[in-house]
């Protein structure tokens, strides 16, 4: 039962300090934030009218899919890294394939974060 005096405000108070506290981040979490940012990143690099661009437009597709889901498979961002690598190849234009490698390179730096320990 509650009680409207002093306790019923200290329980408010309680309340929105635990509301107030993050959730705690874990590597996973920091790591699937970053590499939504690189997908962000690459996606305004993406000329959709470029030669051979199709492969990676496809892989975007898969990849938004991959981030929408709860979660974080390490194993599975890494092999979607690597499909990102091949779908670079079939890129022709060498400066786009240039800023999409920009792109494959800070993807791998994303998935080597580590949350700060205090």
């Amino acid at each position: 039962m509650k009680t409207g005096g002093a306790d019923g405000i200290t329980e408010k108070i309680a309340e929105a300090k635990d509301k107030k506290r993050k959730k705690e981040l874990t590597d996973a979490d920091l790591q699937k934030k970053s590499v939504k940012l690189v997908v962000m990143h690459l996606k305004k690099k993406v000329d959709p009218d470029a030669t051979g661009i199709d492969h990676v437009l496809t892989w975007l597709g898969e990849m938004e899919e991959l981030l929408k889901q709860d979660g974080f498979d390490r194993v599975v961002y890494m092999n979607m890294r690597k499909q990102l690598n091949e779908a670079i190849e079939w890129v022709f234009d060498v400066d786009l394939r240039h800023k999409l490698r920009n792109s494959w390179y800070s993807y791998g730096k994303a998935m080597d974060k580590k949350v700060p320990r205090k």
